[in-house]
């Protein structure tokens, strides 16, 4: 998996944390919701609560349950068992018109014969809205997602980023209380998508509107959200801030989808409240963690270490953990920083990150060189699964 650049990271402006306060209302409940196909369940019993204003992602590969789980949000799919609620009410026989949603699709669905206006405007007229407040309301939403000048374009005359736009404008036209995107960026090219994401995010925070957004993007669910959940056979196995996710990664799913990491397996040495001991044969030594994970000694576990945290030097270290040796079998400089392929003495190959903070040294590491592989205690993290 590509290395998530943290550094990508806004702060987003919902400044509270009301999944983290007991008395928090939910703003959607999804209790133990299954969705089945014949026989294939798409999604598992699946709980989560959303609050008012969130940014909230699910994210996961293609055939994890995403867009199922998005479409029974929506009115689109029927769950099998379990229930959903909306502001406090059970969404149960309500259909997708009645409810108090919108939905933007991957392919934007734009209309070809109309103008940016008239696709903006459809689903106020369709619903008899007042020309005048029309009128307004679409004024007023290709200004904010800076089309004005564009109005009396059709779709094909416009960039794929402006018909992400005018799709938007659309979803949001009509005033919904949540918002429901689907891959919204995955048409854009890398550059545009990164622009997007930021528009994206300012339009979500000056209008206060719950978003929740399907992605199998990481970088994208790490700019965007607030929280994300992270899917994988029908089932949510994570669900946390974008730094929680990354830094705390609850298993080896997670530890691995999320960005890039280093996995070694090995057995509990010891483990207390403030430490675990797992000697490791595939890392070739003893890793020290600086925090424990009720386990009794003996029992598997692994461990995650991501590649920025990890530490190269051509000195001989001796330190009795948390210090392996090896020889760099391939660079890849990327301007900033450098990828460095290490191939420990245990046999396993790892990668590590690095700055490039001076343009040359003699204390450079090159290909071949044998280095000492270190890191701090509080920089892996152990797994039991």
């Amino acid at each position: 998996m590509a290395a998530v650049e943290k550094t990508k990271q806004p702060q987003h402006k919902l400044t509270n944390t009301p999944w983290n306060d007991p008395r928090a209302e939910p703003y959607i409940r999804i209790e133990n919701v299954t969705k089945k196909f014949g026989e294939f369940v798409a999604v598992n019993n699946v709980s989560l609560n959303i609050y008012r204003g969130e940014l909230f992602s699910l994210l996961g590969g293609s055939g994890c349950g995403k867009t199922t789980l998005l479409r029974m949000l929506a009115g689109f799919e029927t769950p099998t068992s379990g229930k959903i609620y909306i502001d406090g009410v059970d969404m149960a026989g309500i259909p997708p018109y009645d409810r108090p949603t919108n939905m933007m699709f991957q392919s934007y669905a734009l209309f070809p014969h109309m103008t940016v206006e008239q696709n903006v405007a459809f689903g106020l007229k369709q619903d008899k809205y007042p020309d005048s407040e029309v009128k307004q309301r679409v004024s007023q939403m290709l200004e904010m997602v800076q089309l004005s000048p564009f109005s009396k374009r059709k779709p094909h005359q416009l960039s794929g980023g402006q018909r992400q736009r005018v799709a938007l404008a659309r979803s949001l036209v009509k005033q919904p209380k949540l918002l429901l995107l689907d891959e919204p960026l995955g048409a854009l090219d890398k550059k545009l998508r990164e622009a997007t994401q930021f528009e994206l995010m300012n339009i979500q925070d000056r209008l206060g509107i719950t978003f929740i957004v399907v992605t199998h993007d990481q970088e994208e669910a790490m700019t965007l959200s607030t929280r994300i959940g992270v899917m994988n056979v029908g089932q949510i196995v994570q669900i946390g801030s974008p730094q929680e996710i990354y830094e705390y990664p609850q298993n080896k799913f997670v530890a691995d989808f999320i960005g890039s990491v280093n996995l070694f397996e090995g057995q509990i040495v010891e483990d207390e409240p403030g430490h675990v001991l797992i000697r490791s044969d595939e890392a070739g030594g003893d890793i020290y963690i600086d925090h424990g994970i009720s386990s009794a000694p003996g029992a598997k576990a692994w461990v995650a270490i991501r590649p920025e945290k990890i530490q190269l030097t051509k000195q001989d270290l001796k330190e009795p953990h948390n210090c392996v040796k090896g020889v760099v079998k391939g660079i890849a400089y990327m301007g900033n920083l450098s990828i460095y392929l290490v191939q420990l003495d245990s046999g396993k190959q790892i990668k590590v990150t690095m700055p490039n903070q001076v343009r040359a040294s003699e204390f450079m590491i090159d290909w071949d060189d044998r280095v000492s592989v270190t890191w701090h205690a509080n920089s892996p993290v152990a797994l039991l699964s």
